[in-house]
């Protein structure tokens, strides 16, 4: 569960995209809107905002790699005193290789880079595309799997043979680097962390919103349940999906989710088989299970897990546990994901 989730007020984090002339529009102005669009979607829910941007470079102005002129960027912060929490973002350059070394900028932010110290949940790294060579450069991938753009894989292997390249991946999480392969995969990632850090009912909103599909790697764990059955473009579906997803707990049937989509009970049924896939009280079953594996996880007996997930009882929920495939009983099956 996320802290929000729990009752408490979480810290911002501080994000800071690390720009060199000739930086990729794509890969900073991506996720710089999945950031904006999540705040946007938590103050609509009623909860602050998480994220705080910031546009920092060894230059006060930078031209992009589409000729756009950027002015007033704020200098490289001093690392001893960034805030925590704080993500740095990284992001690639045009060309078959990355040059540094004729590059003064480009020098200036890997000596900046070099003084960063990485730890989970407080200061952590987000590549995208050959942003990741940058990071190998300043030696933040030694020891660590990393994934880039495929044009850059051999490159990234040869500036850190230490690194453990991974291809054929949309991203790759090690810890507190996070890299993604390259241009709108870094949307992918940006979503992944918004979902580890505001929720994944708000990550999917979120995806909605800029009309992405979610996706992951092909080797990556399976998608939540708050973001199966949403690669569709349905507005009244998607309000019942999101309302749902923020209240299991709610007392729910399909005239209380037609009431969101304003329609008939026998339409809604309809929507959710012909657009999602899923009968409705089928998603809904999906959503409270895995709000109670999650209120589970936190710490939660089964019998609270229910009840926060919306079910009548922990037989319920034993019940639901069962039907959707997972092994053993609620308490083993958590317990045995976390080993």
């Amino acid at each position: 569960m996320t802290p929000a989730t729990l009752g408490q007020r979480p810290d911002p984090i501080h994000i800071y995209f690390a720009l060199l002339p000739h930086s990729l529009l794509l890969d900073w102005a991506g996720p710089a809107e999945a950031l904006r669009i999540a705040n946007q979607t938590l103050r609509a829910l009623g909860q602050p905002e998480r994220f705080v941007l910031h546009f920092v470079s060894p230059t006060p102005q930078s031209v992009t790699s589409v000729g756009v002129m950027l002015t007033g960027l704020a200098p490289l912060p001093d690392t001893a005193t960034l805030p925590r929490p704080s993500w740095v973002v990284l992001v690639g350059l045009p060309g078959q290789r990355i040059d540094v070394i004729s590059n003064p900028d480009a020098l200036a932010l890997l000596h900046w880079l070099r003084g960063l110290r990485l730890a989970t949940g407080r200061l952590e790294l987000v590549t995208v595309c050959a942003g990741a060579v940058l990071a190998a450069h300043a030696g933040l991938l030694t020891g660590r799997r990393a994934t880039t753009h495929h044009q850059h894989l051999d490159e990234l292997a040869e500036v850190d043979p230490q690194c453990d390249v991974a291809a054929n991946r949309v991203f790759v999480a090690d810890g507190p680097v996070h890299t993604s392969a390259g241009v709108t995969t870094g949307i992918d990632l940006l979503l992944h962390r918004i979902s580890d850090t505001c929720g994944p009912a708000v990550a999917a909103q979120v995806a909605q919103t800029m009309v992405v599909a979610l996706r992951r790697g092909p080797n990556d764990p399976e998608l939540s349940p708050f973001l199966h059955h949403r690669n569709h473009m349905h507005a009244a579906l998607h309000r019942v999906q999101d309302a749902v997803g923020r209240e299991p707990q709610a007392d729910w049937n399909v005239p209380a989710m037609a009431g969101v989509a304003h329609t008939s009970p026998r339409h809604l049924t309809r929507l959710f088989l012909e657009h999602a896939g899923i009968a409705p009280l089928q998603y809904l079953r999906r959503i409270r299970l895995a709000t109670a594996e999650a209120a589970l996880q936190a710490g939660q007996k089964v019998t609270q897990a229910a009840l926060m997930a919306g079910f009548s009882s922990d037989t319920q929920l034993r019940r639901a546990w069962h039907q959707f495939g997972r092994a053993g009983t609620p308490s083993q099956g958590v317990a045995g994901r976390a080993h």
